[in-house]
């Protein structure tokens, strides 16, 4: 798919990842519609890349409400949907299951899960009776297929957007649509601020090579103009889908030691 001039909404776009969605889909010609539930950050978005082809939204993911009304918004400002993102996503509290309140629980599946599902469910019906091409991208995370202590909650959460959108896939298969899953390891971003969480370490004192939010957003984007189903990104991520195929259990027992190992 060519990104020059296509409708794009991109969620989670104040900041990280999705902010450098925009920045990228705008300098390729895109048309974006920028979803954040900050709306300082998405002031700022504007005045930064300072272009007309940009429309700011302020929605809560978590709220069905919102995602309802930003469509009839949406709408108004651009005709239809070439290209839907659903980048927004927070992670938990690094403690176990018995540990989380429900009010946590219910905002990582809300956000993660349930915000792109009704968010989806807006505008596929859109997507079928239009006979053009379009793409549904789903940002999930190495969680999604590769369980992690202490993330439990998140990992159902994107691995229930996995499969969902691979049985979104199945079923616009005989529409003009498209859907990508994207998996991506570990990323420099502010996710553990926009999620409330507190790290022993910052992205800047740890030690791991994390992957750069810019550089993950072009390979999205490069991704997306190939056509592609799923999207590993970085070298963690690939090395995890390979030991977990290779030895489920195994896999597990080797990462959480390794995690339970680093926390004491």
């Amino acid at each position: 798919m060519k990104i020059e001039n296509k409708n794009v909404i991109i969620t989670g776009a104040a900041s990280g990842l999705g902010k450098q969605l925009t920045i990228q889909m705008l300098a390729k010609g895109a048309k974006v519609a920028a979803l954040d539930i900050n709306e300082a950050n998405l002031k700022a978005l504007k005045k930064e890349v300072g272009s007309k082809n940009i429309k700011t939204y302020v929605v809560n993911m978590a709220n069905r409400e919102e995602i309802k009304e930003f469509k009839t918004k949406y709408l108004k400002d651009f005709k239809d949907v070439d290209i839907l993102i659903n980048n927004a996503g927070i992670i938990q509290p690094f403690v176990y299951v018995e540990d989380l309140d429900e009010a946590t629980i219910d905002r990582v599946m809300n956000v993660n899960f349930f915000g792109p599902l009704f968010l989806v469910k807006e505008f596929v019906k859109d997507f079928k009776d239009d006979a053009k091409e379009q793409y549904i991208v789903n940002i999930a995370s190495m969680g999604g297929f590769f369980p992690f202590p202490f993330q439990t909650i998140y990992g159902a959460s994107k691995a229930a957007l996995k499969l969902f959108s691979e049985g979104l896939y199945s079923e616009l298969k005989m529409y003009n649509d498209k859907v990508m899953i994207v998996f991506p390891g570990a990323i420099n971003t502010n996710i553990t601020q926009n999620s409330n969480v507190k790290m022993e370490k910052s992205a800047e004192e740890s030690n791991y090579k994390m992957l750069e939010a810019d550089v993950a957003a072009a390979k999205i984007i490069k991704a997306i103009e190939k056509n592609k189903f799923k999207l590993y990104l970085g070298k963690d991520a690939k090395m995890l889908k390979r030991l977990y195929k290779f030895n489920s259990k195994m896999a597990i027992d080797m990462v959480t030691k390794s995690i339970v190992k680093k926390l004491k």
